[in-house]
């Protein structure tokens, strides 16, 4: 909301942690969040070597910032969807 209040453009505004992560760091700090202890691996080589990060800049430029911090957010994202679950309708398998 304070993003569309102080943004008026028609260039996306990347809301992201500011930070680089590799995937694999990525899906290990889901594992751990989660207490998954399934296997998991990557079908390719380079899926674990690639890295991620939004270009925040525009969220910058128009003061808008989180105040949760990455890992906490995800363990609350992580939480909503425990505790809200999808219907069966959206996802039958």
């Amino acid at each position: 909301m304070l993003a569309a209040e102080r943004y008026n453009d028609t260039d996306p505004v990347n809301v992201g942690a500011g930070f680089e992560i590799s995937i694999k760091d990525l899906v290990q700090l889901i594992v751990r969040l989660t207490g998954f202890e399934g296997g998991w691996s990557g079908t390719q080589r380079n899926q674990w070597t690639a890295s991620r990060m939004l270009d925040t800049t525009r969220a910058v430029r128009v003061r808008v910032y989180s105040k949760t911090g990455f890992e906490e957010g995800l363990r609350k994202t992580i939480e909503w969807y425990r505790t809200n679950p999808a219907p069966d309708a959206l996802f039958p398998f």
